[in-house]
């Protein structure tokens, strides 16, 4: 081990995978030895809040989560949380309603019983994409979900790839931001797909995020321009960029009926693309966007499990990656009052 720092188990977890290092002077962890972490989850994607703990070297916290019959959601903490450091899981997967309804009672009832810092980890915010208004008598939902976050008690909020990142704006609370682009440009480069790489924007509005993917793999910018004839509809209507000859990947942070999707490898292919890749954040998959994805002209579509994905329904061509280990990282940075930012060399804001 290097000189001045100092590898510890955090109270509380037992021997965590992720060490905590760090300078030994001013380390909060140490000057608070009953600092005590407690992780819990929500019924919206389980699996992957246990992956969490895995990593984090804990267990879930126990705790009673039903529906009556009324529908009513009921929670309680089995086991005390006064004074605990608390991280909540919970993703915006179907019901969506449910599940944030779900993650608000689960705040307050921690709120009441007196926990010390509640964070609310969600890997895919509820309601991201109304995020302003883009025609009269139109809500900004995005804006509401956060106050009602801050309502019921909420201390902070660690959440993944957002569609905005005005969403950000919307809170008065300490919002970390973390990013699967790193992982994907890692798994592109795995890849060994040679020089020929054209990292491809699914639209205008992506082509910054685009723009950073392509420096990480060594690719040329392209950028798809479409149109919406409505909702849950999307129109290529140019390639612009050079694809011929090329491997094409396409990066985005949202997959939910796929036609954007569909639409944007066909064009790709019909341009001379050699083979189609995709990476996105959050695959919704709604509607019959798994069958249009395995019909479609994309070799192989790359994911993460912020929202679950039933295995017997996933098509060959899609391949799910963990963000377990990014989250848990940012858990125990966040529980030591250590930088979130420095896990992604402060690349983890890339509007």
């Amino acid at each position: 081990m290097e000189s001045g720092t100092v590898e510890q188990t955090l109270p509380g977890l037992g021997t965590p995978d992720l060490p905590v290092t760090g300078p030994v002077v001013g380390r909060a962890i140490g000057l608070t030895p009953n600092k005590r972490l407690m992780l819990v989850a929500g019924r919206s994607n389980p699996e992957l809040a246990h992956k969490i703990g895995e990593k984090i070297g804990c267990e879930l916290g126990e705790m009673t989560l039903k529906t009556f019959a009324s529908g009513e959601t009921y929670c309680r903490y089995e086991d005390s949380i006064r004074g605990a450091d608390m991280f909540i899981v919970q993703t915006a997967s179907m019901p969506v309603d449910q599940h944030l309804m779900e993650l608000l009672i689960m705040i307050n009832a921690a709120r009441l019983a007196s926990a010390k810092r509640i964070t609310a980890v969600i890997p895919w915010y509820f309601y991201v994409r109304q995020d302003k208004k883009s025609r009269p008598r139109e809500p900004i939902t995005a804006k509401l979900v956060a106050d009602l976050l801050q309502t019921a008690g909420a201390d902070r909020v660690l959440t993944m790839d957002l569609h905005a990142g005005q969403v950000q704006g919307f809170f008065e609370i300490p919002v970390d931001h973390m990013t699967a682009i790193p992982m994907f440009a890692k798994y592109v480069r795995d890849l060994d797909l040679g020089e020929g790489i054209a990292v491809v924007s699914p639209d205008t509005g992506h082509a910054k995020i685009a723009g950073k993917f392509a420096e990480m793999v060594a690719g040329n910018l392209v950028i798809l321009n479409k149109v919406r004839p409505a909702h849950n509809e999307a129109k290529i209507t140019t390639v612009i960029g050079d694809v011929e000859g090329k491997a094409a990947v396409i990066i985005d942070d949202i997959i939910d009926t796929a036609g954007t999707l569909v639409a944007g490898a066909q064009a790709l292919k019909d341009a001379g693309a050699t083979k189609v890749y995709a990476c996105a954040t959050h695959g919704l998959f709604n509607g019959q966007a798994l069958e249009r994805i395995a019909d479609s002209e994309i070799h192989k579509l790359v994911v993460t499990d912020t929202v679950p994905l039933d295995p017997i329904a996933q098509p060959d061509n899609i391949q799910v990656l963990s963000i377990a280990s990014i989250l848990a990282e940012t858990i125990v940075n966040v529980f030591a009052d250590d930088s979130v930012s420095a896990l992604f060399a402060g690349e983890n804001q890339l509007f």
